[in-house]
């Protein structure tokens, strides 16, 4: 059984922020793979469906980005999933915007979503997908992270969500060290 986490805030002032990217990630697989993530339960929305023989569920944590660990370990909990199985789709602003990085394991980086997983799950070896969103020097980090995509940015953010659209799928079909070996 695989966990896919894409990780955002609630709420209609939060849709396409670039801290939501995680989200819209979920949003384009579900939409690929023809299921709606609408189930509630475990502080989050959810959908568990099988995918050649085997369960996926994508789960967005509706606990405010802050506290996403507390829905993801209810999850894993609930359903008995190894952390080996867990991989967690997030924004990252050392990255240029669109652009992936797909790694095995690693610490939170600053990402409060990020710490509150590892504080959540009791260790950082778990698999990530963060999505570029680069920052801006002029901008505080919050109101950056929280503020939408520019008209430059939004073709390079749509390309990098299908772009870890097809990394989920890759790693679905295949594994994760050929979508890292593809991706990154």
């Amino acid at each position: 059984m695989k966990l896919i986490v894409g990780l955002g805030n609630p709420g209609k002032e939060y849709e396409r922020t670039r801290h939501n990217v995680g989200f819209m990630v979920l949003d384009a697989l579900a939409d690929e793979f023809h299921v709606s993530i609408n189930n509630k339960k475990f502080k989050g929305e959810y959908v568990k469906w099988k995918y050649q023989g085997e369960d996926v569920i994508f789960l967005k944590p509706l606990t405010y980005m802050n506290n996403s660990g507390e829905s993801v370990i209810q999850v894993m909990n609930f359903f008995k999933i190894n952390v080996e199985d867990l991989i967690v789709i997030y924004d990252d602003m050392d990255m240029p915007t669109g652009k992936l990085r797909l790694r095995q394991s690693g610490s939170a980086g600053g990402h409060n979503g990020m710490k509150s997983i590892i504080q959540h799950v009791g260790t950082q070896n778990f698999k990530r997908i963060r999505v570029g969103i680069d920052k801006h020097a002029q901008i505080p980090v919050v109101d950056y992270v929280l503020g939408r995509f520019t008209k430059e940015q939004q073709p390079l953010i749509e390309e990098g969500i299908v772009n870890a659209r097809k990394a989920v799928q890759t790693i679905l079909d295949k594994d994760f060290i050929t979508a890292m070996n593809t991706f990154n």
